[in-house]
C-alpha cells in the first residue's frame, strides 16, 4: 500500500502524527462504527461477539483498524444497530 494516495497529511506541529491513506481511513470509520454500535448496546467484546455469532478475536482486529471488516459486516453491524435483539433471535 505504499503507493496509495494521502489524503491527510501529518499534522506540522505533532511529532508522531502521520500521513493517512484513504484505505486507512476507510479502516478506521469502519472499526468507529462497529465500536459505537457495540458500545452503545452496552456489551462487551466478548459478549457482542457471542450474541452475534461473530469471533471475538476478529471483531477485536476490527475494532482496533488491524483489519478491515469486509462489506458483509459492516451492512450486518448496521442491521444489528437498528434491530440487536431481532438479529439476536435469528442468529441463536
Amino acid at each position: 500500500m505504499k503507493n496509495d494516495p494521502i489524503i491527510l497529511k501529518p499534522d506540522p506541529v505533532d511529532a508522531e502524527d502521520f500521513d493517512v491513506t484513504a484505505q486507512a481511513l476507510d479502516r478506521g470509520q469502519r472499526a468507529r462504527l462497529i465500536r459505537k454500535t457495540r458500545t452503545t448496546l452496552g456489551l462487551s467484546q466478548t459478549e457482542f461477539a457471542s450474541r452475534f455469532h461473530v469471533p471475538v478475536g476478529t471483531l477485536r482486529d476490527w475494532e482496533q483498524a488491524r483489519a478491515t471488516a469486509p462489506d458483509f459486516a459492516v451492512a450486518y453491524v448496521k442491521v444489528i444497530a437498528q434491530h440487536p435483539d431481532i438479529v439476536a433471535k435469528a442468529v441463536a
